[in-house]
């Protein structure tokens, strides 16, 4: 099995936050075309992109987008490469958060190249 290089995870993070970025310009863009938006709906959806892009693809799709572009799989190691389940990559993502690039860092003394995060799963 081979694993993500710290360079490719960077890689496909830089892609992430791009897709998000243009996902909430367009999100803004089309809410401005309708009258009294409640802030509410506007707060709602754009912390839902946040907190959700990456737990719905990785338990869908086995990656983010940027992830599938680099070629990274996020599957369960002991599980013949099942995809992990929504509630796990929910707390994966939340370390993740948590940690910052502390997470990261740890991926050169890793013998398999994982971040704090991928121990989880």
């Amino acid at each position: 099995m081979n694993y993500a290089s710290l360079s490719d995870r960077v890689k496909a993070l830089c892609m992430d936050q791009i897709v998000l970025i243009v996902t909430l310009f367009l999100t803004s863009e089309i809410l401005a075309h309708f009258e009294n938006v409640p802030t509410s709906l506007r707060i709602v959806l754009f912390i839902s992109f946040f907190f959700l892009y990456e737990p719905i693809c990785i338990a869908f799709f086995k990656g983010t987008i940027g992830q599938q572009f680099i070629n990274i799989k996020v599957e369960r190691a002991h599980e013949d490469g099942n995809a992990i389940n929504f509630f796990l990559a929910i707390l994966r993502m939340l370390l993740t958060y948590a940690l910052g690039w502390i997470s990261l860092w740890t991926i050169s003394s890793s013998p398999k190249k994982q971040a704090i995060h991928d121990a989880v799963v």
